[in-house]
């Protein structure tokens, strides 16, 4: 191991920039290294930041409306102040200024990246998604680490000035809670027997109303399905039309379970034979690193369609297969998923190719790129 050092992270937020980042943090901190976060106490970050342990050292910063381009002067002003605020604090203590520091491409970056390269301190970048956002696009020229998790960003960086030999494919953390998922536990408590095939369906609450709907209609031909047990996480927004579209009699609840959400994803992941998704950053790296089958629907409305790029990352090596959000009410869509869930030896080929991309190492992966710094 490397010695001890201090690693600033900037993440938040949303849970696709929080998350990674707590992987990333987790398995530094296994390595020895001392981690501090930066971020905004009332976004994500300042709950599940010092929920899992680690020093929290708050910044704020407000985001600009493109819609109302005079927001832009309150953002530059705002983040300047961050900028000298944590060049002065830098300064001041030794203790508190980091060796090398990362963003994870939320606006919050900004302040702990520039003040990084102010005094001259390495940075780095990871970036979840196949659209590099704005932040990580400002930061890239002068960055000495760009981990991506897609392939096809790489170009993008350049564009933006990013050195080529910065840029380092290392995909996207996932957290030791998902990664230990275990099949038998996760099975056990959602009481599916070893032998049957499950299928594991969520969405979130935006964007899942027409997978819940289509699930709604192929009911009865999933429960005719020998052997075949339903997890379905319909989304807080979502649930109560897609439990009373269901309408499960008392004999369909044994194998089929509507539910507002997951908790425990890591065991319901690893009890899964099939997974039917969005292809979210987050939900793609989960599923990738604990190499379940699954199904993808991206959904339609990300920005500049990114869902689609991320479920190629799968569906390109064999791991997945993909349908556009209108085609799930085909007979094209109800054949492959029926298909799948009765064809064990295609599942089979599928979970193979996902463990083909390491994606269950991606933590691992940034924190010796980060460690090189």
């Amino acid at each position: 191991m490397t010695d001890k050092k201090r690693i600033a992270i900037a993440a938040g937020g949303t849970a696709g920039h929080v998350n990674p980042a707590l992987a990333l943090a987790e398995e530094l901190r296994g390595r020895g290294h001392e981690v501090r976060f930066f971020g905004e106490t009332r976004r994500l970050e300042g709950r599940l930041v010092p929920q899992a342990g680690f020093d929290f050292y708050p910044v704020e910063v407000t985001g600009f409306d493109r819609q109302k381009p005079w927001t832009l002067i309150t953002a530059l002003v705002h983040l300047a102040h961050e900028e000298r605020r944590l060049v002065r604090a830098f300064e001041a203590d030794p203790a508190l200024k980091p060796d090398v520091a990362i963003g994870f491409g939320a606006y919050v970056e900004l302040p702990l990246v520039r003040a990084a390269a102010r005094l001259g301190i390495p940075y780095a970048l990871h970036e979840q998604n196949s659209v590099p956002g704005l932040a990580n696009k400002q930061s890239a020229k002068g960055a000495s680490l760009i981990g991506i998790a897609q392939p096809s960003v790489a170009d993008v960086f350049k564009k933006q000035g990013a050195r080529a030999d910065a840029i380092k494919m290392v995909g996207n953390p996932v957290r030791p809670s998902v990664l230990a998922g275990d099949r038998a536990r996760g099975r056990a408590g959602l009481g599916v027997p070893e032998d049957a095939t499950m299928l594991l369906v969520f969405g979130g609450s935006l964007g899942a109303h027409h997978i819940n709907a289509r699930m709604a209609q192929l009911k009865d031909e999933l429960l005719a399905l020998d052997g075949v047990y339903v997890l379905h996480s319909a989304g807080a927004d979502d649930f109560e039309a897609t439990r009373d579209a269901l309408a499960l009699a008392p004999a369909e609840q044994e194998r089929y379970r509507v539910v507002e959400y997951i908790e425990n994803m890591g065991d319901v992941l690893a009890a899964s034979d099939l997974v039917l998704s969005r292809s979210g950053a987050s939900s793609v790296a989960e599923i990738a690193a604990l190499a379940v089958p699954s199904i993808l629907v991206p959904y339609p409305f990300a920005t500049a369609d990114h869902q689609t790029t991320n479920a190629r990352y799968l569906v390109d090596e064999g791991a997945a297969v993909m349908f556009a959000d209108a085609e799930i009410d085909s007979l094209a869509f109800k054949e492959r998923l029926l298909g799948l869930l009765a064809d064990a030896d295609a599942r089979a080929a599928m979970r193979d190719a996902a463990r083909g991309l390491g994606q269950d190492r991606a933590a691992a992966r940034l924190a010796d790129a980060l460690e090189e710094l």
